[in-house]
């Protein structure tokens, strides 16, 4: 009975998103309230818990919305000169071939995104492209979900696997090539279900070569030591192939023309590029920016049934190192850009900001909502029940179902990371309990959590917001929700297979 009750919020967003089609922010309030209900009533949450997970679950939502917001208006100031338009007329002309270039863009060019970004900016740029290519709002939001999620354990400037590493007690080295092997057999999964998803089946040989090749060079870059540009490196590669097949193929000779428009664009995403790597790559810049940090710290406290979550900080904001803090310089110097390239009209910094503020704001309630859902039952302990009375169920083949631990833990905070944080010493628990390798079910565990990013209903929000999808997102999750399901199966079953054979 109290598994079913700890499930119940879950189970209860998950019907009212898939079954319903409530929008993100309308069940995420509502599954707020019944997990209130519920936590309160059969798990001990008090007052004081509640006041510390909800504050902490408000910082961790700004820390995403300070990413979201900046992200949002870039894109926004971006096509509202035209760049995006251009941008999307370039690639047209490097690849010809329209079903391969619809792939590209929802798969490694959302991935170099991930790459440099994440926090659902990688379904917040690529599916407007896709959209301007023909392809419905909706394929554009599933196919951008699907495709980049390969790529967020090594994504995000290596915030997801240094933190792993912490984590988990783990060198780099030891976790690796589990993960590594895992996560390259869901780039060419997650390929495989955007072309399914686009109804481009027929494209499977081009996929499997690509995805082999951002494979290898992902562990490679990784295993030299620079695995912060691991997955970005690898989608760069995975694109310029693809580019390259494209031109093959077609025995094209002719000058492609750069309009200002499409140096400008360039120059504000390459800007984005350069400074985040610059930034967040070990070296002079960072060992000087880092310290300048804000985080909250909370007491310990205690439910009424015993569930202690012990003191510690919130989500830590580094003010210049934060992406948002990154993308806001990039805007304001993309802006001298278009101006000085005589782009921009008086008012296009006006238009981009209030259809910023349309997009983002259903957006913020939706975010907020969920996250401070999924904090609410980490603190109760309910989050903790699920995953520990799902490895009793199992027992030996709880591999299998090890991702699909780290998908729940995506799904309810919409970050890898916390879901890593969640689920870590879980899965080294359970495996120490089955007698299998750690390391491996750690492995699984931030696959799994990777796969969660295209069923976590605030990225899908950011996504939909963007593309005139705004309370859609049940409709998008129930479409997500399969793939993410069944690739998170297989990740498994590689993990059980490598637990039998150690």
């Amino acid at each position: 009975m109290q598994l079913f009750l700890a499930a119940l919020p879950i189970i209860f967003l998950l019907v009212l998103m898939t079954v319903f089609k409530w929008s993100g922010r309308r069940a995420g309030i509502l599954s707020w309230f019944v997990a209130l209900i519920i936590s309160a009533i059969f798990f001990g949450l008090t007052p004081q818990v509640w006041l510390v997970s909800q504050l902490k679950g408000l910082i961790f939502s700004l820390y995403v919305l300070a990413i979201l917001w900046p992200a949002l208006l870039l894109y926004n100031l971006n096509n509202q000169v035209g760049g995006i338009q251009a941008l999307t007329a370039w690639l047209s002309e490097l690849v010809p071939d329209r079903s391969l270039l619809v792939i590209l863009l929802a798969w490694p060019f959302s991935s170099i995104l991930e790459g440099i970004a994440g926090f659902g900016v990688p379904i917040a740029v690529s599916a407007p492209m896709l959209v301007s290519l023909g392809i419905s709002p909706f394929l554009a939001v599933v196919a951008s979900a699907v495709g980049h999620t390969w790529s967020v354990t090594f994504g995000n400037m290596g915030v997801v696997f240094q933190s792993l590493v912490s984590l988990s007690g783990y060198s780099e080295a030891e976790i690796l090539p589990y993960a590594a092997l895992m996560m390259g057999i869901a780039c060419l999964l997650c390929g495989l279900a955007t072309a399914h998803v686009l109804g481009q089946k027929k494209r499977w040989k081009v996929i499997v070569l690509l995805a082999g090749i951002m494979a290898v060079v992902q562990y490679l870059v990784a295993r030299i030591g620079i695995s912060p540009l691991a997955s970005f490196s690898a989608s760069v590669v995975g694109l310029v192939l693809g580019i390259l097949f494209s031109s093959g193929k077609q025995n094209r000779a002719q000058t492609i023309v750069f309009p200002k428009v499409l140096w400008g664009t360039l120059g504000s995403y390459s800007l984005l590029t350069l400074l985040t790597m610059v930034i967040f790559i070990d070296g002079p810049l960072k060992r000087w920016l880092y310290p300048v940090l804000w985080r909250q710290p909370f007491p310990e406290v205690i439910t009424t049934s015993g569930f202690v979550t012990p003191a510690g900080f919130g989500q830590t904001f580094r003010w210049f190192a934060h992406p948002g803090s990154i993308t806001c310089l990039v805007i304001v110097l993309s802006w001298l850009i278009f101006s000085r390239l005589k782009l921009a009209k008086p008012g296009d910094f006006r238009t981009a900001a209030r259809q910023t503020y349309q997009g983002a704001f259903p957006a913020t309630i939706g975010i907020i909502a969920t996250v401070g859902l999924s904090v609410m039952m980490d603190h109760s302990g309910m989050m903790l029940l699920l995953a520990q009375g799902l490895s009793e169920v199992t027992g030996r083949v709880f591999p299998i179902l090890s991702p699909i631990v780290g998908m729940l833990g995506t799904f309810a905070t919409s970050s890898n990371t916390n879901s890593n944080v969640l689920f870590v010493s879980l899965q080294k628990q359970v495996a120490g309990l089955i007698g299998i390798l750690p390391v491996i079910l750690v492995a699984s565990q931030t696959a799994g959590g990777s796969l969660g990013s295209m069923i976590a209903p605030a990225k899908l929000i950011v996504g939909c917001s963007n593309v005139g999808l705004v309370g859609k997102e049940g409709q998008v999750l129930r479409r997500t929700l399969p793939y993410g399901i069944s690739i998170g199966i297989i990740i498994g079953i590689t993990g059980l297979v490598i637990s039998l054979i150690g």
